[in-house]
């Protein structure tokens, strides 16, 4: 088939983001000039839900009925639209291990987001997390071991396709063993094939194949050097088209991570790297950023097609694996039942709570007990995740209910040393409210209890017992809480190591 002949469309095959929370009447023009039919949506676009609908409602309008708009709503610390009920953490939900909480959390995350009028969600995460080194997945994994990263993997994407909003499976071929977080620096994970097979593929294959496929996968910006040494998985040929194409046979839509992200984009340019994941064997190029940069991805994939560097016929079965996935999940806003709104909110809080973890004998402060709270000041939100509890947060799980609680104040975590932790007749509670690890200094430091509200693995450089709650949405400080003041116990186990004898 010639390019003349050819209904491909460079447009139809790219996702991009736009400015603001409305559609303005240049974004409009760029959308429909290109054919464009593929937009993620990021926090910068989501106001009030009137205002997320009308959005979605507009865009629909502008790219037609085979409109796909994708967020990240994974649940934990990585949601984008925060008014809606918040699910537990992938790790909250492995620590209970149960399936059939984990279907019933991906039907209620689907449920929400069809009311806003979004039909793909980049969810559920496969990665399996076997690094507590590892600065970006930590709790928005499952755990450690693939099998139940599979099982429950595979009941929340069950929910989700139920409800009618497509999954997007991540990061392919692993991002679980990474000291370096893709979105900042290009991480390498020096693996055997043999050796990603028995761990991180695991998950992957068995949810690229037979029922339970998912409809689509996204890539990760690392490089595999004993797999493909020149270039990360989101442009390796061997990666993409090798083992996922053609070993495992998946034939739904392979979407990059974002191409914007420094891994990729410091070395490549995204315009190139969009060519490079077609080449590679991907479908659709994440490719973000302002109209220009936006329209150089597309002109470059226009160019290399005018140039057959890019395959028609490949090209047109990319279009073609598109298609179908927009219309097995056709976009449409659905009324969220007040009552049904209510069942979800009340099962995300039962979820967060049934998750919560003890460590090395934690138990209640007694209510008279003068406390000492120790906390960040703040904490950003670093465009993955959210921002951290906030101070106020921090108080409000002591508020009314214990007297005499003094706050502290940190301005880094990270830099927390004995001398922080003042011996004298308070209780020293430490609430970790960032993500990242301790330093080596704070290996020194003894709190008398410590509240891990994000990365579980923090609780390894604390020797403290420790309440993990694998995440700081409300659910999550709810039934922490509840916790402090006697309530409820903490009874579910960590699916990862966190050493909990020492």
């Amino acid at each position: 088939m010639t390019q003349q002949h050819s209904s491909f469309h460079p447009g139809r095959l790219v996702m991009v983001d736009i400015p603001g929370k409305q559609l303005d009447a240049s974004t409009a023009d760029f959308l429909r000039q290109h054919r464009v039919r593929a937009v993620c949506l990021f926090r910068k676009n989501l106001g009030s839900e009137t205002e997320i609908r009308q959005l979605t409602a507009d865009l629909r309008a502008v790219m037609g009925e085979q409109a796909l708009i994708g967020i990240d709503q994974e649940g934990g610390s990585v949601i984008r639209a925060t008014s809606l009920p918040q699910a537990p953490a992938a790790m909250a939900l492995g620590a209970i291990g149960d399936e059939a909480l984990a279907e019933q959390v991906g039907a209620a995350v689907a449920r929400g987001l069809q009311h806003l009028g979004i039909n793909w969600n980049f969810a559920p995460v496969l990665d399996v997390n076997n690094n507590p080194a590892n600065p970006v997945i930590g709790e928005r994994s499952f755990g450690e071991d693939p099998e139940l990263v599979t099982r429950l993997a595979r009941a929340w994407m069950r929910g989700s396709l139920h409800e009618g909003v497509a999954c997007c499976v991540k990061h392919f071929p692993g991002h679980g063993d990474t000291h370096v977080d893709s979105h900042h620096a290009l991480p390498t994970v020096d693996k055997t094939l043999a050796a990603l097979e028995a761990l991180e593929l695991k998950p992957f294959r068995a949810l690229t194949q037979g029922v339970d496929t998912a409809p689509a996968v996204m890539t990760a910006h690392i490089v595999y050097p004993q797999l493909d040494a020149e270039h990360p998985a989101t442009l390796s040929r061997r990666v993409l088209t090798g083992i996922l194409r053609d070993s495992m046979g998946y034939d739904g839509v392979v979407i990059t991570d974002a191409l914007m992200m420094k891994a990729v984009h410091e070395r490549y340019g995204h315009a190139r790297a969009a060519v490079l994941a077609l080449q590679a064997g991907a479908d659709m190029p994440l490719a973000q950023g302002s109209l220009q940069e936006q329209q150089a991805a597309i002109e470059a994939i226009s160019a290399a097609w005018a140039a057959g560097q890019l395959e028609t016929a490949q090209l047109e079965r990319a279009a073609a694996r598109i298609d179908r996935l927009a219309e097995r999940f056709p976009l449409q806003s659905r009324d969220y039942d007040a009552q049904q709104r209510k069942a979800d909110e009340q099962l995300m809080h039962d979820g967060w709570a049934r998750g919560l973890c003890t460590l090395r004998g934690a138990q209640p402060p007694a209510r008279q007990t003068p406390i000492r709270l120790i906390c960040q000041a703040s904490v950003a939100s670093d465009g993955v995740s959210e921002a951290g509890a906030s101070v106020e947060q921090v108080q409000a799980l002591f508020a009314g209910y214990f007297s005499d609680v003094q706050l502290q104040l940190l301005p880094d975590l990270r830099a927390l040393s004995a001398a922080d932790l003042p011996q004298d007749a308070r209780l020293n509670v430490l609430v970790s409210n960032h993500r990242g690890r301790f330093g080596a200094a704070a290996r020194l430091a003894r709190p008398d209890l410590h509240l891990a509200l994000w990365n579980p693995f923090q609780v390894l450089d604390i020797a403290a017992p420790a309440v993990v709650s694998w995440g700081y949405a409300e659910g999550a400080l709810a039934a922490l809480t509840r916790w402090l003041r006697g309530e409820i116990a903490a009874e579910a186990r960590p699916p990862v190591s966190l050493n909990q004898e020492t």
